[in-house]
């Protein structure tokens, strides 16, 4: 090996020494700065806390010296640079802004919204003591929080708005009548986040009830990390508002909106068993809102720009705990070094389809809010948007006592359809006189194998005596819309919450005549009076139809326990806990179908009925079948044709 060989090989093993040496150094280094990080972090909680901070001094080994607490200080301008380390000491403040319809309250930390009581509503409580108004969520379990990294030296420092006092400034009138708010949080000299709250007080519920939340980074492109999103957490409690637990949970859901979409999602309802009373969802795709939605109302956080993507979840508390449920989400929005700010807004108020219809974007695009109302999917929503509200709202103008309008509303809606109760009742005349000549058909077919046959014959006859068969159930099924609409139109009307009428106090809950001291499976723990009258007339209208329809049709016979006996127990059962104003309308409904049963009887002559029976049958002796009638006998011809095939 020559002398430049011996050289070079010296020349790296120095090279080698020396890296490992300094590498060694270097790490020392990190291991010590981590340390103090540590420590910094753990020490963290008590500077952040003024409590907790005042307990740990308080205590025999908590009087911390001068010393320390420069040298905690000085641990957290290291980690966090001087403005944020300042902004993690102080008193929290609270700012309260309010409108006609509202009080928000504000907290220096975090910037955020800590509580929200609305003026025009108030907690269920018996009839003269409900004077607790209303408030969306349990301030102690308020948190609005966003998430980003910012520089400090050559580290990247992990900011979460809610560990910082903001600095306020005071609260201005805009000269569009707004209260404007603005809370600062500095990161550096020159450089700060800035939240702007506004709120409104113009007279219009879908403005008044709307919070401005615009979000601005002033100067703050230097200061912060590569990153591609700022996160978002967004959490609270629900209060339970109205009378009853089960009911109002049932209605008790986090919703949400995809962009473009006129309608929404849900994540559901929690179940009875308590291993799934908590439901949770993460959507990748953009999303316009998110509602945490009571009952009756509804806090929503509304990103025009849209939302990178929602992890959504609830859990359902305990009843008796006065809390109904504990929302989450957390998203997130995008970020580049241009990004100047966001555009949010806030939604606090009520489930009230006048005021959301009209919640709309800065650009005037409906948000579709109206659909956190679960008036019905297709048809039944449909007839609730079109028909039913709209009458309502009419009659609200000129009759204050909810409890006539929904008389007066059940007699509009019965008068409606009142031709076609009268076409299903002579329909089931027209069987009941025809009743006869079909048993004499089963006296001519009395064999199991001329079934075809007797059925043939039976058709026939209907076709000359101008009898649809279905005439009796379709005009019952044209109705079916309407039943439905009502029963997802009152328990989701905001309108009946509050309102008394007779015994009960509370037109938007249930009726309870009578506390039991133990609960019935199934029933409850109450007696409702509505419920049990509702169920009692369903009795009576079951029992008036069977009677009119078992003689015209003798499969009828084996459902007498079923519609006449099983149905109204089992309407008790399902009702007694629903809202006294859907009981009270279909006790109505009931009542007045009864009405007009015993009226459209008189109306009609069953010898008349059979003498223009009679005149129809000697029209069509030869007249032509329709097409129904056609396919129905082919299909007659091919069943029997397969029967006698078996029978080979």
């Amino acid at each position: 090996m020559d002398k430049k060989s011996l050289l070079g090989i010296a020349v790296i093993a120095v090279l080698f020494l020396g890296f490992a040496y300094f590498s060694g150094k270097e790490q020392e280094q990190y291991k010590k700065e981590l340390a103090e990080y540590e420590a910094y972090q753990d020490s963290l909680a008590a500077v952040t806390r003024p409590e907790q901070a005042a307990a740990a001094v308080a205590g025999e080994e908590g009087a911390a010296s001068a010393a320390d607490t420069l040298s905690l200080h000085e641990r957290q301008v290291a980690g966090l640079g001087e403005y944020l380390a300042a902004a993690r000491q102080g008193e929290e403040h609270f700012i309260t802004l309010e409108n006609d319809v509202m009080t928000v309250r504000f907290s220096t930390r975090g910037g955020q919204i800590v509580d929200v009581t609305l003026k025009d509503y108030t907690r269920y409580a018996p009839r003269g003591e409900r004077n607790e108004l209303v408030k969306l969520f349990d301030p102690s379990t308020a948190n609005f929080d966003l998430s980003f990294y910012v520089r400090n030296g050559l580290n990247n420092v992990a900011v979460n708005t809610t560990d910082y006092l903001f600095e306020a400034d005071s609260v201005v009138r805009t000269d569009d009548g707004a209260q404007l708010l603005t809370m600062r949080l500095p990161v550096a000299a020159d450089a700060w986040l800035q939240y702007d709250y506004r709120i409104y007080d113009v007279q219009t519920s879908e403005r008044d009830y709307l919070v401005d939340f615009d979000v601005r980074l002033v100067n703050m492109a230097p200061q912060m990390a590569n990153q591609t999103s700022i996160g978002i957490t967004w959490s609270n409690s629900s209060y339970q508002n109205e009378k009853g637990f089960k009911n109002e949970n049932m209605y008790t859901t986090l919703s949400y909106r995809f962009p473009g979409e006129s309608s929404i999602e849900d994540l559901g309802m929690s179940e009875k068993d308590k291993s799934k009373k908590d439901k949770s969802k993460k959507v990748s795709t953009a999303v316009n809102w998110v509602a945490f939605k009571q009952q009756y109302f509804s806090s929503v956080f509304i990103a025009p720009e849209n939302l990178s993507y929602a992890d959504m979840s609830f859990d359902t508390a305990e009843e008796g705990s006065e809390l109904l449920k504990d929302f989450s989400l957390q998203t997130a929005v995008p970020y580049t070094a241009q990004t100047e700010g966001y555009d949010f807004a806030f939604y606090f108020g009520p489930n009230k389809y006048a005021i959301l219809k009209k919640v709309a974007d800065a650009e005037g695009e409906s948000l579709h809010m109206e659909r956190l109302i679960p008036l019905g999917w297709g048809i039944f929503g449909w007839v609730n948007r079109w028909c039913v509200i709209p009458v309502f709202d009419f009659l609200r103008n000129y009759i204050p006592n909810f409890g006539i309008i929904i008389l007066i509303l059940a007699v509009l809606i019965k008068l409606v359809i009142s031709p076609l109760t009268y076409k299903s009742y002579v329909s089931t005349a027209k069987m009941r006189v025809i009743k006869p000549e079909v048993d004499e058909l089963a006296k001519k077919y009395p064999k199991k194998e001329d079934a075809m046959k007797r059925q043939q014959a039976t058709m026939e006859l209907y076709r000359k005596a101008g009898i649809n068969p279905m005439g009796g159930c379709i005009p019952m099924l044209i109705q079916l819309p309407i039943l439905v609409a009502m029963f997802r139109f009152f328990p989701a009307s905001i309108e009946l919450r509050g309102e008394s009428f007779l015994w009960a106090d509370d037109l938007s809950s249930y009726d309870s005549i009578l506390n039991l001291p133990f609960s019935i499976p199934f029933y409850g723990d109450h007696i409702s009076l509505f419920a049990l009258l509702m169920a009692v007339s369903l009795f009576i209208f079951s029992y008036v139809n069977y009677q009119q329809t078992a003689s015209s049709q003798p499969q009828m016979a084996g459902m007498k326990f079923m519609m006449v006996y099983l149905m109204p127990v089992m309407m008790l059962l399902w009702f007694n806990s629903y809202a006294s104003g859907l009981c009270f309308y279909y006790l109505l409904s009931n009542l007045i179908t009864i009405g007009q049963t015993f009226f459209i009887r008189r109306m009609i002559d069953d010898e008349k009925i059979h003498a223009i029976m009679k005149a129809n049958a000697a029209k069509h002796t030869n007249g032509k079948k329709s097409r129904f009638q056609q396919r129905y006998e082919e299909l007659l011809r091919q069943q029997e044709a397969q029967q006698r095939a078996k029978r080979k």
